[in-house]
């Protein structure tokens, strides 16, 4: 695998290097000592599978709050997303900033999205799969958010937001305050 660093401390682009021959590819898509040697989470506590219907479906921006730790790795295994990590944490060296990556399942890319760091993504076609490893247990008093369209944070999402639930509408603008 190779590692990418983007512009949020510890959030990193994951990408496969593929064995190809006359049958296809193999490559691995996790690995507990690659992620250990980049200084990642490796423990994998849920995986979970979101289905999307429509282009322009915007999930996010969701965080945890400590002391429920929940680094997840995205990848997109049917269509494509635009995924978004936005670090909200105090002691980070990139607080304020985001990382935009599209995921798709032709690029089979995957995106490391550290603890305490918000996440969302929109999809950019009908039918969209995405698959998450989560490196710690939902805790549901432990979930915050941040409204999609902040103005706050300038986030440029790539369609118009087509459907959204009525709790990722509605959390609240971000009150400045950083979260760990």
């Amino acid at each position: 695998m190779k590692f990418i660093p983007t512009e949020v401390d510890g959030c990193m682009i994951v990408e496969l290097e593929q064995r190809a021959d006359h049958r296809g590819f193999f490559a691995r898509a996790f690995c507990t000592d690659e992620f250990a040697a980049h200084g990642l989470d490796t423990q994998v506590v849920q995986a979970n599978l979101s289905f999307n219907h429509k282009a322009g479906t915007l999930r996010g921006m969701h965080r945890q709050i400590p002391p429920h730790a929940e680094g997840k790795l995205v990848r997109c295994i049917r269509g494509a997303i635009i995924d978004v990590a936005l670090d909200l944490r105090e002691d980070s060296p990139t607080f304020g900033r985001q990382a935009m990556v599209e995921l798709s399942a032709d690029n089979r890319r995957a995106l490391w999205v550290p603890p305490y760091v918000a996440h969302g993504y929109q999809t950019l076609g009908d039918d969209t799969e995405v698959l998450y490893q989560v490196s710690g247990p939902y805790a549901p008093e432990g979930e915050r958010g941040q409204r999609y369209d902040d103005p706050a944070f300038g986030l440029q999402w790539p369609h118009e937001v087509t459907v959204i639930s009525e709790k990722d509408r509605s959390w609240p603008d971000w009150d400045g305050k950083p979260i760990a």
